[in-house]
């Protein structure tokens, strides 16, 4: 299987080369209005927001900011295709104008946004991000009623367009089956709260004027891309940044298309592409490894499970999970300066892995990490 990956540098306002109804998920995270690091590139779209805020005049640029946004999910509408789904990873801002400390809520301003473009809201996540910060806490020490509740988690909001999505032919019902996730995975990744997952440190090889990438970890595209498509799917992200979410679909057997404005994060996506076949066959690895873990848990204490995986003869939970079938990265292809052509092969079992039994020696192999004495889930 082949998948191809496109980058574009321009804006996602306008994304021409993309053709209407063409795209089955888009996971993206857009700049976060109010968030003092955006300033500059918000101002630079639309010169009444630098002016806002001199003045203070929060709500206008709030809003101002919104509509620069809501330009992008017009176009997301046009490309989305009916059954598709759009998830947004956005954070709400507090900031102080004028002595006064307020919160502007990016989420719900998005909502309406997508609710008034016609789309379907389907229940969010919160993203709750680890912090060892000592200085976490906002307002006056201990003295009610000056301080502030920590803001210590971001959204991932999901929108459907139109009904749900149908797979008629044999073909395409097949597929979906073969992009089945373990059931263990199913009861972890859909939980509404996520608490595993670390953000990413956003400077990039110590370039200041790198900061602002607002890159999240590969393993929340990653977990998307597996709940929301089917291998084969076009992802579209039209914030690109480092690359994330384009990486991430090549991990998964999809193809992606990214706009970026930025064209000095293009050095950047092409070098994390360079090193993705490695970290995507960890990945799957990975899976393998910690769903022989639970395999071998599970019979421990409950007897052998009743069905088997067709491809790998590994106990699995459910009937749906039979057909399950991981790839892996064969080979990479640069097309130009823009494109990528990957080669995914089947991922093979070592020896002595399909009886629940792991063996961390194995090459290619990675064992699951312990955290307190359990199993720390990765993806």
């Amino acid at each position: 299987m082949k998948t191809n990956h496109q980058i574009v540098i321009g804006n996602a306002s306008a994304m021409e080369t993309v053709a209407d109804q063409s795209i089955d998920l888009v996971v993206t995270s857009p700049p976060y209005p109010m968030i003092q690091m955006w300033d500059e590139l918000f101002c630079a779209a639309n010169p009444t927001i630098e002016k806002a805020l001199s003045t203070c005049e929060t709500d206008l640029a709030f809003e101002s900011m919104h509509r620069i946004l809501d330009r992008i999910w017009s176009e997301v509408r046009r490309i989305i295709r009916p059954g598709g789904l759009v998830c947004i990873n956005i954070g709400d801002a507090t900031r102080t104008f004028d002595s006064q400390f307020r919160l502007f809520a990016n989420h719900a301003r998005i909502i309406s946004a997508f609710n008034a473009l016609g789309f379907s809201q389907l229940p969010a996540i919160l993203w709750r991000k680890p912090t060892n910060a000592p200085n976490k806490f906002m307002g006056s020490g201990m003295l009610p009623p000056g301080g502030y509740v920590t803001l210590e988690h971001e959204f991932i909001l999901i929108f459907r367009w139109g009904a749900k999505r149908e797979f008629p032919l044999e073909e395409q019902k097949q597929l979906r089956r073969e992009s089945a996730y373990f059931w263990e995975e199913r009861n972890h990744w859909f939980s509404d709260v996520w608490f595993d997952l670390r953000g990413v440190a956003q400077q990039i090889n110590g370039q200041k004027n790198m900061d602002r990438s607002g890159a999240f970890p590969i393993e929340l595209p990653y977990r998307l891309i597996h709940m929301f498509s089917v291998k084969g799917d076009t992802v579209l992200d039209p914030f690109l940044g480092t690359g994330t979410t384009m990486l991430a679909a090549m991990c998964s057997g999809r193809n992606c298309i990214g706009f970026e404005c930025d064209p000095a994060l293009k050095t950047v996506i092409l070098q994390r592409v360079a090193a993705i076949p490695k970290i995507a066959n960890q990945i799957v690895a990975r899976r393998v490894e910690q769903h022989l873990m639970f395999v071998d848990e599970k019979t421990k204490t409950r007897g052998s499970l009743k069905h088997n995986n067709r491809h790998y003869g590994f106990p699995v939970v459910t009937r749906q999970e039979e057909d399950l079938r991981l790839d892996t990265i064969h080979d990479i292809r640069f097309i130009g300066a823009d494109r990528v052509c990957v080669t995914h092969e089947e991922f093979k079992l070592q020896r002595g892995q399909t009886q629940g039994q792991p063996s961390s020696d194995q090459p290619g192999v990675m064992p699951a990490p312990v955290h307190r004495g359990r199993q720390l889930k990765l993806f």
